[in-house]
């Protein structure tokens, strides 16, 4: 476990004995800051998430979003540069140092296309959602299912380059559900941690006696596909009408037309996203798919 100091009046801290420069806030969530601070002794910027810890439980969570970072050495998957737990006033908080994209999140530049008036060639397409794919594969082989894949949660680099990010909601990917309690846990569950409008619709209503497994991050992924597809996501507007999500999700996705992209990844997005987890694919035959459409489709610009 790493070491830290408090904040000094100079807007400092140290973890791991190297100290960092307060430089701006970057975004505040329900628990969690996340703040831009500088190496004092390479001068390169990171990004600080500070995780408020209320009780054991999310101590623990915290604890257990620090070993998802260690387990993985990906470059679709967002490295952990250090990391540090300590004591203020009484209250526990996680620091969790990690590398400053600064071109931002996968929804940021699908905000600016659409305050454009513009779309993402589906050459550019194809290259983002197969590194996020590439991402996903690794943590699916090892056992583990990311439980909030959404654009927001994807990084990218100046290379264009999208790197997973948020590993706070990872779990194992196969969860024996055995009882109406253990379906109620696992509800609740989901209801706190996988966002509402890219949640699978398995998650909503959990049976008394089911398997919960990795395909609930493929119906996240088809999300995040028509989103770049679209530049919304699939069931935003459902959520921001105040109509039901967990009713939307079992029907399957209308793709607005006239579309301009190829009946393939139409047809690419309309077989992942399937409400019947049984029959949606597992990530190596999206993988394939992805990689058959871009063997067909002209180099993005």
């Amino acid at each position: 476990m790493g070491q830290a100091l408090c904040i000094c009046s100079r807007g400092s801290i140290t973890i791991d004995d190297k100290r960092y420069y307060f430089i701006q806030k970057l975004d505040e969530g329900g628990f969690s800051y996340v703040d831009l601070v500088e190496g004092a002794q390479d001068g390169r910027f990171y990004a600080l998430k500070r995780i408020l810890c209320h009780d054991r439980e999310g101590k623990k969570e915290a604890q257990t979003e620090v070993e998802m970072h260690r387990l993985f050495k990906h470059p679709n998957i967002l490295a952990l540069t250090g990391h540090a737990f300590m004591e203020r006033g009484g209250k526990s908080e996680a620091w969790l140092l990690l590398p400053y994209v600064r071109k931002g999140s996968l929804w940021s530049v699908l905000e600016k296309l659409r305050d454009q008036g513009s779309s993402m060639p589906e050459a550019r397409i194809l290259h983002v959602f197969r590194g996020i794919c590439e991402g996903l594969k690794a943590v699916h082989d090892r056992g583990y299912a990311h439980r909030d894949l959404k654009p927001t949660n994807v990084l990218m680099d100046e290379e264009d380059r999208p790197v997973l990010m948020d590993l706070g909601s990872m779990n194992k990917a196969r969860i024996e559900v055995r009882g109406t309690k253990e379906a109620m846990t696992v509800q609740d569950w989901a209801a706190q941690r996988c966002t509402i409008s890219y949640r699978a619709p398995e998650l909503f209503n959990v049976e008394s006696h089911c398997i919960i497994d990795e395909r609930t991050d493929i119906w996240s992924l088809g999300c995040v596909l028509y989103s770049m597809m679209v530049l919304e996501g699939p069931f935003d507007m459902v959520f921001q009408k105040g109509d039901s999500v967990a009713l939307a999700v079992q029907n399957p996705v209308n793709i607005p037309q006239p579309c301009s992209y190829s009946q393939g990844l139409q047809n690419l997005l309309s077989s992942i996203m399937v409400p019947n987890p049984q029959e949606r694919p597992d990530i190596n035959w999206v993988l394939d798919q992805v990689q058959s459409l871009q063997s067909s489709t002209p180099a993005r610009c």
